[in-house]
């Protein structure tokens, strides 16, 4: 059914979808078909394109078609058609077709503006419209929502209970012995066995509907998360005073640490939290399964504190590790030796050891976008959710040969740090 209304009180009408045809296509009907101007508006239903996008939809599922029996194009005064929809609408685009061969859609000729839920395509010929709208890239991931949390469940699980007995064999079995590298070490175990607890109890949280108890539980998790950063950053900071600097004496060094890892993140949680930045989000799967999470609801604080923070701390934890990298290397090739396999192998564990460390396998959240999002989330699911597990290795087979060898006196009790050593007998001991 068509309704005609006056040109005037288009955009005051309550239909969802409405063509306005100027006085320029109307002469030119007229001038066609003996005086008489003639138009005709058809609606397709369900005309599919094959060369159209996983990622695009057809608005309404629907194409429309306006003839007038004349030869209508390079209007002046293009045709207009005005689509409403109930929400506000993101990404949209104007596209026509000359209904022959294959439906190929162009957007030759038309023009889009959005306003709030308004589309409106001006057109300036006539011939087969309809507005192809882009999906959320949400929907593109949802596929592999479930097999990506379970690999994070499973992974988290498996770093929780390795972190755990590392921090049972530190406290319990060699505090006493324990180095300030491993102090450090230990705090940031602390921080990923908080994130992973906290990751692995958000849902049941989120399921309960309580408000409090998700607000609680997501202000957990992202300041463990940040606190993790920046233990990172903390890390990389020792390597650089132990091996680039070198004869730096810090006043209280252990306590001033401790309170920079510990204390930084808290006031960007605060700051959230009191604008009540943590709510319940709703994940959808393409089984219908719906999961819920508490976390950060507004994208753009996740990306100007989550993405900014980790940027930082990125940038400088990846200096640190060309440096350090750069100079074992040059180290190894002075002293050379006959065994070359066995020094790539520890130059390789070194590698990873350092990667491990600075946390640089968050930094695969950088290539998650285009074609790379889906790889990108697999990989970095996986070293992530299993870095607990990995550093635990690293702890139990490489402590002794890296952590062993710094400098700083464990049995001191000087408030005073000396970070001193030879520079080739540093290198040296990162990895032998």
């Amino acid at each position: 059914m068509i309704n005609v209304v006056n040109c005037s009180s288009i955009l005051d009408t309550n239909f969802s979808w409405a063509v306005k045809i100027p006085k320029e296509a109307v002469n030119k009907s007229r001038q066609e078909n003996n005086g008489c101007a003639f138009v005709v508006v058809l609606q397709f239903k369900n005309m599919t394109n094959k060369n159209q996008t996983n990622n695009q939809t057809v608005l309404n599922n629907a194409v429309y078609g306006i003839t007038m029996r004349a030869n209508i194009s390079n209007l002046t005064d293009n045709i207009e058609m005005i689509f409403t929809q109930n929400d506000k609408v993101s990404e949209a685009s104007c596209v026509s077709w000359d209904g022959k061969g294959e439906l190929e859609w162009t957007t030759v000729g038309c023009e889009t503006e959005i306003n709030n839920n308004t589309i409106k395509c001006s057109c300036s010929h006539l011939t087969f419209f309809a507005v192809l709208m882009s999906l959320p890239d949400a929907d593109v991931t949802a596929p592999y929502l479930e097999t990506l949390t379970l690999i994070s469940s499973i992974g988290c699980g498996i770093s929780i209970f390795f972190l755990s007995i590392a921090l049972f064999m530190h406290f319990l079995l060699r505090k006493a012995k324990s180095n300030q590298a491993t102090k450090i070490l230990m705090n940031m175990f602390v921080s990923l066995c908080l994130l992973n607890a906290a990751f692995l109890s958000n849902e049941s949280v989120a399921n309960t509907q309580d408000n409090t108890a998700c607000v609680f539980i997501a202000l957990v998790l992202h300041y463990s998360m940040l606190a993790s950063f920046t233990w990172f950053f903390i890390q990389a900071l020792h390597m650089y005073l132990w091996l680039i600097r070198q004869n730096v004496t810090i006043t209280n060094y252990m306590r001033k640490i401790t309170v920079l890892g510990w204390v930084c993140p808290a006031p960007v949680v605060v700051v959230i939290v009191s604008f009540g930045g943590y709510k319940a989000v709703t994940l959808n799967t393409t089984s219908g399964k719906i999961a819920r999470m508490c976390w950060i609801t507004n994208p753009y604080i996740h990306y100007i504190v989550n993405m900014g923070y980790y940027s930082l701390v990125f940038i400088f934890t990846t200096g640190i590790f060309i440096m350090i990298v750069t100079k074992v290397v040059y180290v190894r090739i002075i002293r050379a030796t006959d065994d070359k396999r066995k020094t790539f192998r520890k130059q390789l564990m070194m590698v990873l050891s350092l990667f491990l460390l600075f946390g640089l396998t968050w930094s695969v959240a950088f290539f998650s976008y285009g074609p790379m999002i889906i790889p990108s989330y697999y990989i970095f699911t996986v070293l992530n959710s299993f870095q607990g597990f990995f550093l635990f290795l690293y702890y139990y087979h490489i402590h002794n040969d890296v952590a062993g060898h710094f400098t700083d006196d464990p049995e001191s009790t000087d408030s005073n740090t000396i970070i001193s050593q030879s520079s080739i007998n540093a290198v040296e001991n990162i990895h032998n």
